[in-house]
């Protein structure tokens, strides 16, 4: 006779088929997810009934293809059920046969008990590729087995079946393909099942079995020139010793390599493999790799981080972004609990106090191995930066530097007097008794920011300068402020703060040379704010200081990111009053006013080549030098 599903429950059952599962392939993970839980159960009574002679070998999933018939089933000899387990179990759909089950044994026993899931929801998920699923059960203990069936939506029916032993066989009968070429008859074929297996249920701790072709030399064929035949042989399909279970010591750096490989799509091993085991409050096992190059789209919209996810041997997410900080999302791996709290579909996990503590914990053990490199492997934690340093940048930025004490001690830029990258711990490390201030050089490259003319008077004092060649780099100094008190300040500050005697020295040539000044800035107009005499020059003639608020890098990240802002930062135009370009200039202010105004015009030009801006008429600036041949 055939049962109508409950009304909430035919609502729930269209639902799950249409919408909760995003992928259609995790049918089988849930239903051998289920046989899992059913052996698991079985387990538990064999511990606690001295009279069973039942041991966990004994135990084993089977998966049988049907090509003729069109059926997929897959087999347990756990605990089964009777025909009150079906009705409850299967009849009122999202009903959790596997947490009545622990509910129901003794608190202090429920430790040695692993059960996965919830029975109903996850076993309705097949309807995604099958029109028809019969169950037939049979209930440890008891003679009579029973057979349910369903087509879907328009109900089920329970009678009496012959089923052998205890156990269950769900028996699916795959659809026809729709407009998609090989929609579902791919899972009626050995190596797509193989694949299911080994992506969604490798780590299940009982043998999962299927036959599979092997060729075979024919019997009286050639030796030398052998026939072969396919034949079918039982394989396990799943591994069933999880790699991050197992003692660090006793797994060879070729065995993590080739699970890296295999498991992340990468062609090279990783950097670092970092292994956690925790027992407590929450526990969990996970193995993470740090990659040794950049992953696929790495920098791009389209990337996506995140753990392998498992919960008892069986994967909940493929990329589990909620296990790591958005910094760390380069690292890959897999974490397993079976402390998780998991949602109606399996495949959303609860932002619970459990995830929180593992992702704490697992983002404490990431810092702890950078750090290691850092201080004990240089030239391996620079490789690492090479690659991702650039995320680590982008992270401390974020948010308005959220991040940036996280992040800070692992940034690095390249150092004037080190010729190599340092931290800013080894910068202040370093700096001079009296030195105010963390001083750094903006460019489009190191050899550029190396010959910026302001740089002179720092490496003359023997003071540090960091190179910032990334367009992220300018933003630091804005974002942090300050690093362990010090503030930063750029070389092309107006004012460097060096010291009174150069201070005194400034006002002298801007008093001496106020006439010259005051006749550049009316011959520029408003293509400059200021200006004045430098000490920061020894060799060159000129430069551009950007003073306070946006930098000149600053304005050709937002020129080239958005030019319609017009973000433009200042022009003091900076002069050398000892060079002879300037001292020519200034006679000629006395002398020839034409020629001291072409004069002004060129130095301006060749202070905005120097500091990397848009020379707005080459061609009027190559007929003013011209001119002066004249």
């Amino acid at each position: 006779m055939k049962k109508k599903f409950k009304a909430e429950s035919q609502r729930l059952l269209e639902m799950m088929i249409n919408s909760i599962y995003t992928h259609k392939e995790i049918f089988l993970r849930e239903i051998i997810s289920n046989a899992s839980d059913a052996i698991d159960k079985m387990c538990f009574v064999a511990l606690s009934d001295a009279s069973m002679e039942l041991s966990r070998k004994d135990f084993e999933i089977i998966i049988t293809l049907d090509k003729e018939n069109r059926t997929l089933t897959v087999s347990d000899n756990g605990i089964g059920m009777n025909k009150e387990d079906l009705e409850q179990n299967l009849g009122v759909i999202a009903f959790s046969g596997s947490r009545k089950f622990a509910e129901e044994i003794d608190k202090e026993d429920a430790d040695t008990v692993d059960i996965i899931g919830q029975f109903g929801v996850g076993f309705y998920s097949a309807f995604m590729v099958a029109d028809k699923i019969e169950v037939i059960t049979r209930k440890n203990g008891e003679a009579q087995a029973y057979k349910w069936e369903s087509e879907g939506t328009g109900g089920y029916s329970i009678g009496e079946a012959v089923r052998e032993e205890q156990g269950t066989d769900v028996i699916m009968h795959i659809r026809a393909d729709g407009e998609e070429k090989d929609e579902y008859s791919q899972y009626m074929r050995e190596y797509p099942i193989y694949k299911l297996v080994k992506t969604y249920s490798d780590y299940i701790r009982y043998p999962i079995k299927m036959l599979m072709p092997q060729p075979n030399i024919k019997e009286g064929s050639d030796p030398e020139n052998p026939e072969f035949e396919e034949v079918f042989e039982y394989e396990i399909l799943n591994s069933m010793v999880p790699l991050w279970q197992r003692k660090r010591a006793d797994v060879t750096k070729e065995e993590y390599e080739e699970f890296y490989k295999n498991n992340f799509q990468d062609d090279q091993p990783p950097l670092e493999v970092i292994t956690v085991s925790v027992e407590g409050i929450v526990s969990y096992d996970a193995l993470l790799f740090i990659p040794q190059s950049l992953q696929n789209k790495y920098y791009s919209d389209e990337f996506k981080g995140g753990v392998k996810l498992y919960s008892s041997g069986v994967m909940i997410m493929d990329k589990c972004e909620d296990l790591l900080p958005e910094y760390f999302n380069f690292v890959r791996g897999v974490v397993e609990s079976p402390d998780l709290s998991l949602n109606i579909s399996r495949e959303m996990l609860q932002h619970d106090r459990q995830l929180r503590a593992i992702k704490v914990n697992l983002e404490k053990k990431i810092r702890s191995r950078l750090e290691d490199m850092l201080t004990n492997n240089r030239e391996k934690y620079e490789a690492f930066y090479k690659n991702f340093g650039r995320q680590l940048k982008l992270c401390a930025l974020d948010d308005f530097g959220k991040s940036k004490e996280a992040l800070q001690d692992f940034l690095m830029f390249y150092s004037s007097t080190e010729k190599a990258p340092v931290t800013l711990a080894e910068y202040v490390d370093r700096m001079q008794e009296d030195q105010k201030y963390i001083y750094y050089a903006s460019g489009d490259s190191l050899d550029t920011v190396d010959k910026m003319p302001q740089t002179e008077i720092l490496k003359d004092r023997g003071i540090e300068i960091l190179y910032f060649t990334d367009n992220t780099d300018e933003f630091i100094p804005d974002m942090f402020r300050t690093y362990k008190e010090k503030t930063f300040k750029s070389v092309i500050d107006g004012d460097l703060d060096l010291g009174e005697e150069d201070k005194k020295k400034d006002e002298v040539a801007n008093k001496k040379f106020k006439e010259t000044f005051d006749f550049i800035k009316e011959s520029l107009g408003d293509k400059v704010d200021m200006v004045k005499a430098s000490t920061k020059l020894k060799t060159h003639p000129v430069c551009l200081s950007s003073g306070e608020g946006i930098t000149f890098e600053m304005e050709k990240y937002f020129t080239a990111v958005n030019p319609e802002l017009g973000m433009k930062a200042k022009r003091i135009l900076e002069l050398n009053v000892e060079h002879k370009a300037f001292l020519a200039l200034d006679k000629a202010r006395e002398t020839d006013k034409a020629k001291a105004e072409a004069m002004s015009q060129i130095l301006y030009t060749q202070a905005l080549m120097i500091a990397g801006l848009t020379v707005e008429d080459p061609s009027g600036y190559t007929d003013t030098v011209c001119s002066l041949f004249e």
